[in-house]
């Protein structure tokens, strides 16, 4: 299987790049992505499990990998939800998914959102970890968007690994071509 592309621009560029910009001595200290996590919550399940089904297949579509459904842990009486209920989908994909799926993120579906100015750059926590919300799932090509019944989010988590701050970790992500918004 061949070298995801945004693997190679990492070990060629990132790494020179951030060992100089954040003067570190060894390669295996500069941040690296560990994880992306997606999750969708769908809230309309509690009345149809067919609507958790099919956006459970328009995910699978979406990252390459089957998502794992996710259930209540606790009741809700407010939401009407009952514990151990279907209320999501989750998938957390690592090594060449993970860096195929940012690709296609970053260089396909992002730039097909209508009067995209960028991701908000204060979604870091205190760990370096990163999240972004999308508001609608047709963005991604590999949906049929006449085929789709109604407009479903997602989260978008990136776990960093080694990060020291919120710095270093907004640079890994600028560098791999996240288009932050200018302030």
């Amino acid at each position: 299987m061949a070298t995801p592309r945004l693997l190679e621009k990492y070990r060629k560029e990132i790494v020179p790049e951030m060992m100089k910009s954040f003067s570190l001595k060894n390669p295996m200290a500069v941040p690296r992505l560990e994880k992306i996590v997606v999750n969708m919550g769908v809230g309309e399940a509690l009345a149809d499990i067919k609507i958790l089904e099919k956006s459970i297949d328009e995910l699978a579509l979406i990252v390459g990998q089957k998502p794992i459904m996710r259930r209540a842990k606790k009741a809700i009486s407010n939401f009407k939800v009952k514990q151990n209920q279907p209320v999501g989908a989750k998938v957390t994909l690592r090594k060449s998914r993970m860096y195929e799926f940012l690709d296609r993120l970053i260089n396909v579906a992002m730039p097909r959102i209508r009067d995209f100015r960028g991701v908000p750059g204060e979604s870091f926590d205190k760990a370096g970890n990163y999240t972004m919300g999308l508001t609608e799932q047709n963005i991604f090509m590999e949906l049929d968007v006449d085929k789709l019944t109604r407009s479903q989010g997602m989260d978008i988590t990136f776990v960093i690994k080694n990060s020291k701050n919120k710095e270093q970790s907004q640079q890994l992500l600028k560098l791999f071509g996240m288009p932050f918004r200018q302030k």
